[in-house]
């Protein structure tokens, strides 16, 4: 039999026969490593233990203590499992496909009756059931005819569909038993459903799914699952889950009377004086930052003529997202057809172009707070997280290429800062090298990653490559940010450009008199401030920090005499710049307390006849149960300092 050579992660070779399977390959370096073995990596493939290899190629064992392939596999045998419980309390039942997705998996079924959450619960018992069981799970290579009329037989048709979409190639095409039960799948998976952690997975809810997503095909019934590799991490992530329901930003934003969405402008924020008080308030802080690093500020118009976008490559690699708006012009033979901007970057170069620049005028640091359109389907909209109208905290570094290190430590300096101020002391960097749609040379994309690389770590920090996620015009750095119940959110960017200086014709004189090209650099802070600040509202809970609360303070009357004091004590507030309104319902005092707790209002001082004697307040703090008196001159003192911007303190 033929020889082959498996290299193992040590370095190390062994020879093999041809069709040896990993399964074999773990036998045959310990009794130990077999048992704990549930698959493999060959040649960089997940490969499941009873594949066999039938060339050189590296490999490396994996057990349960191998996070990603072994969640991989729990979650992969636990769609199968549960397609297989459905199946077998509701015999009629189609199945059709299962993924796994982040956190778990999905199956979708055909099914006349919706499931109920206590169908769920019966569906979790027998699932138990078959993990119990410890049934082995076998695996297969079917020819085509074999697998259609195997499915033909059996009723399956939307598996005739599938196999029927496989193209004729020489892919394999795989069956997998768990226990009596069969499916079509790619593979791998564990080796018996006894080795899917019982008590470390829970089904979460159904939802409708039109079969190959075409709206014109069935509906079917999607069934959602999570899982992990033990008990601990579930009950994590479902509180996790928990605590992303109490601070879901448009359960709060409601609360807090903060913003609206509506059907008559899908993906764009109807902000109320309260959420509008935060974005000012946010934008102040921006704006003093960016004159303190050394921006100027710049505005530019909404709508540009298509020729632009053109010319700057957008036309061609953005359309799709891009808002067209068609214009009837005096005296024209054409309609003109321009574009809602859907992105800042072409017109600050028009406003770079205007006059020499000279190299003494680099880098030149150009800033706005610029609105921006881009056409987002409708099922991807959430809230303000996700929008077709925002606006960003955008700027353009235009530079020389040797300025490209010392720019780019500076901007991680300015956006540590930025963070740290609003709460988030540590962030992670992803380096985005070039995509598959891409503007400019690959000598020029080769410029221009080895400089932004060499930047990054000339500035003191390590990254985590993002392969093939970068602009179409340049790579690109992402900071992310990890908020109170460790989800990650990308919020800023820094890219360097050689592209568009080059197709929208942008100079500067040299030293040595000549033209050349500027380097620009695409950077952002907060991302856009409709997202930043629904990140905030979900990181802080809706309790924000006192300097960016819409409302501050409400003071609260216990008792009618004491209104005029109350009114005296809002007046004395605002006068330091304090945003604080009066309460002076005829309403019991706890109803009071608990309306503005909910509003997340951070301070709220009663006042009944004794504080009016004594010129006091009482002092209650949003999330303590304490109060405490205090005189009005001390109160309005630490509010104000409170009340400060970080930036200004």
């Amino acid at each position: 039999m033929a020889q082959i050579s498996l290299t193992f992660p040590d370095g190390n070779s062994r020879e093999f026969d041809a069709g040896v399977t990993p399964g074999e390959v773990a036998a045959s370096i310990s009794k130990s490593l077999q048992k704990k073995a549930i698959s493999a990596t060959v040649d960089g493939a997940h490969w499941d233990l009873q594949w066999p290899i039938d060339s050189d190629a590296s490999i490396a064992i994996h057990t349960m203590q191998d996070d990603a392939q072994a969640l991989e596999l729990i979650r992969h045998d636990l769609a199968h499992i549960m397609a297989r419980a459905v199946q077998e309390i509701w015999p009629d039942v189609k199945v059709t496909i299962g993924p796994v997705i982040e956190n778990g998996w999905y199956y979708d079924f055909d099914r006349t009756e919706p499931f109920t959450p206590e169908d769920l619960g019966a569906i979790e018992k027998k699932m138990r059931e078959i993990i119990a069981a410890r049934d082995p799970v076998k695996t297969e290579v079917w020819d085509r005819d074999r697998a259609i009329a195997h499915y033909e037989a059996s009723g399956e048709n939307y598996k005739v569909e599938l196999v029927q979409a496989i193209p004729d190639d020489g892919q394999p095409i795989r069956m997998y038993w768990h226990g009596d039960w069969q499916d079509l799948c790619r593979g791998p998976h564990l080796q018996h459903t006894g080795q899917v952690p019982a008590d470390a997975f829970k089904l979460m809810s159904v939802a409708g799914a039109y079969w190959r997503g075409d709206s014109s095909r069935p509906m079917l019934q999607r069934i959602y699952g999570v899982a992990f590799k033990n008990r601990d991490d579930l009950k994590a992530h479902l509180h996790m889950l928990e605590e992303a329901a109490k601070r879901d930003h448009r359960k709060l934003g409601r609360e807090m009377d903060l913003f609206h969405m509506q059907e008559e402008a899908p993906g764009q924020v109807f902000w109320h004086p309260n959420g509008w008080s935060i974005y000012t308030t946010l934008q102040d802080y921006m704006r003093r930052m960016q004159t303190r690093g050394g921006y100027v500020e710049v505005n530019t118009p909404q709508v540009v003529d298509r020729k632009l976008w053109e010319a700057s490559g957008h036309w061609e690699k953005y359309q799709e997202n891009m808002f067209i708006v068609e214009v009837d012009e005096e005296h024209a033979r054409e309609k003109a057809i321009n574009a809602l901007k859907p992105m800042n970057c072409p017109c600050h170069v028009q406003v770079f172009n205007q006059g020499l620049k000279s190299y003494r005028d680099l880098p030149l640091r150009m800033a706005e707070f610029g609105a921006c359109n881009r056409y987002e389907p409708s099922g991807a909209l959430h809230g303000i997280m996700r929008v077709r109208g925002f606006t960003q905290d955008d700027a353009h570094i235009f530079c020389e290429e040797g300025q490209i290190e010392s720019e780019t430590k500076r901007f991680i300096e300015f956006l540590s800062k930025v963070y740290g101020d609003l709460g988030f002391d540590s962030f992670k960097v992803k380096f985005s090298d070039r995509p598959d749609v891409r503007a400019g040379a690959d000598d020029v994309w080769d410029r221009a990653e080895h400089a932004l690389q060499s930047a990054t770590e000339a500035a003191g920090w390590s990254f985590e490559l993002n392969p093939g996620e970068g602009a179409f015009y340049g790579p690109k750095l992402e900071f992310v940010l990890t908020d109170a119940i460790g989800r990650d959110w990308q919020c800023g960017t820094l890219q360097v450009d050689f592209v568009l200086p080059e197709r929208l014709d942008a100079t500067y004189i040299g030293k040595d008199g000549a033209k050349h090209r500027p380097v620009m650099l695409h950077r952002a802070v907060l991302g856009s401030f409709e997202r930043f600040i629904g990140i905030l509202i979900e990181e802080h809970a809706g309790k924000l920090p006192f300097w960016l609360a819409p409302r501050q303070v409400v003071v609260a009357s216990i008792t009618s005499d004491a209104d005029d004091y109350v009114n005296e004590v809002v007046e004395t507030l605002r006068a330091k710049g304090i945003r604080a309104e009066a309460d002076t319902r005829n309403e019991k005092i706890n109803y009071k307390v608990r309306e503005h707790s909910v509003g997340k209002v951070p301070v709220i001082l009663a006042i009944g006849n004794r504080e009016v004697e004594e010129r006091t307040v009482s002092v209650r703090r949003l999330g303590e149960n304490r109060t405490e008196t205090k005189s009005l001159d001390e109160i309005a003192a630490d509010l104000t300092l409170e009340a400060t911007a970080p930036d200004l303190r």
